[in-house]
Formats: C-alpha cells, sequence, structure tokens
C-alpha cells in the first residue's frame, strides 16, 4: 500500500524547492502532477510544472470522477487525478501531493491515513520579500496572495507536521525525516542507528510539539492585518 504524503505551503514559501530537493535524495516517491485551468507563467510548460486544460476539458474530468481531490481558487480549477496514485501503487512507490488546504483536506476525508505536512515561512515580513524578490507578480496579485497565505496559515492544526523553512538545509532533512520516519513506522522494524535518529527529527515537526515554533509565525501575520 502506498504511502500519500500531502505537502501544502502559502505561495512564497518555499515548498517547490523543498520538494526537489527531498525527490533528489529519497528514491520511490512519485510527484503528482496538479492540473489547471490557468494560464502557463514564465518558462512553465505542460506536463512539467502542470497539465494546462480549459475549463471545459477540467469539468467534464470532475463528471467523470477522474480527481482524486479538486478545488477553485482565484477563478481557477487545480485538482489531482486519482491516476497518479494508481501508477504509484502498481510500481511499489509512494505519492507526493503539492496541494493547497482545500486538497488536502479532500484528500484527508478519503485517505485518513495520508500523512499531511504544512510547510510555513519564518514570518509575514519574509513572505511578502519573497514575493517581491522574484519579480513575478503585480502589487494586487501579492496582496492577495498575503490576504491567502494568512487564510492557509489558520489552518496549520489540521496538519500531521509542520516545518518552518527558514534554513533551506534544516528544512529539507526534516522533510526527508519525515517521508522515511514515517515508511519504517508502517513497515513495522525497529529503528536504530541513523533510522533513530530520522524518528527523533520528525517527531520534533509532529503539530504537537511545533506550537512553540509556529505561535510567533501567527502573530506576525495577526499583526500585518
Amino acid at each position: 500500500m502506498s504511502i500519500v504524503y500531502i505537502v501544502s505551503a502559502p505561495s512564497g514559501s518555499g515548498k517547490s524547492t523543498l520538494v526537489n530537493e527531498l525527490f533528489r535524495v529519497v528514491r520511490h516517491l512519485d510527484f503528482s502532477i496538479s492540473y489547471t485551468t490557468r494560464q502557463p507563467r514564465g518558462s512553465e510548460q505542460n506536463g512539467k510544472e502542470y497539465f494546462f486544460v480549459t475549463k471545459d476539458q477540467f469539468e467534464a474530468m470532475i463528471a467523470s470522477g477522474e480527481f482524486l481531490e479538486y478545488a477553485s481558487v482565484h477563478g481557477n480549477y487545480y485538482g489531482t487525478a486519482r491516476r497518479f496514485l494508481k501508477q504509484a501503487e502498481t510500481s511499489g512507490n509512494d505519492l507526493l501531493l503539492d496541494i493547497d488546504v482545500q486538497g488536502a483536506a479532500q484528500v484527508k476525508q478519503k485517505i485518513p491515513e495520508s500523512v499531511s505536512i504544512f510547510i510555513l515561512p519564518p514570518g509575514r515580513h519574509q513572505l511578502e520579500w519573497r514575493l517581491r524578490n522574484r519579480g513575478e507578480d503585480s502589487e494586487e496579485v501579492i496582496r492577495r496572495r498575503m490576504d491567502t497565505a494568512r487564510r492557509e496559515i489558520e489552518n496549520y492544526s489540521k496538519y500531521d507536521y509542520i516545518l518552518v523553512n527558514d534554513r533551506l538545509e534544516q528544512a529539507t532533512d526534516e522533510l526527508k525525516a519525515i517521508v522515511l520516519a514515517e515508511r519504517i513506522e508502517r513497515s513495522g522494524k525497529q529503528p536504530s542507528g541513523d533510522e533513530a535518529k530520522r524518528f527523533a527529527t520528525a517527531r520534533e515537526c509532529r503539530l504537537d510539539r511545533a506550537q512553540k515554533r509556529v505561535q510567533p509565525i501567527l502573530d506576525s501575520f495577526k499583526q500585518g492585518e
């Protein structure tokens, strides 16, 4: 049985970089490419970052039950096709879903044993700086993304694990530890050596252990309201 890992984060939190690093160091992990009705941005390619489809095509896929989850965000559809889970199970791999909080809630309802991970920026000011520094969005879009980030962060308590992407190397190590620790735990093996260290690292990222790190970040977004 494949393990489904859900990764969510506000736009600009560095999620894509972390996920790319994870796939570089962890084997037997498949990635689900989402479908969307929005237009490609910059150098995005169909079938690489997203599958770009029309609204009619997307709604036809909804009608035929092809999505594991889908949501409407800022007037565009985003969704994960069920076929990616079937492909992962056939190949004996686990599956990682890069989806927002709406999609994560749907997957958790359908697959309660899935592992959900929420990635937080170090704070409101750092997130705003990252959004401005990448130079992709207008002022209106940045304001909208910041407002969306505040609402998304309020859902952090619905996730199993919390990562704060302050230092890339540390956050990558924590994400890797979570993935591997979950595999070991579900295999029924007794961890030893490096595995025991991963367990300890992953445990510190569990929701109940992460509250102290999360609260100052939540406060920074409330101060910006």
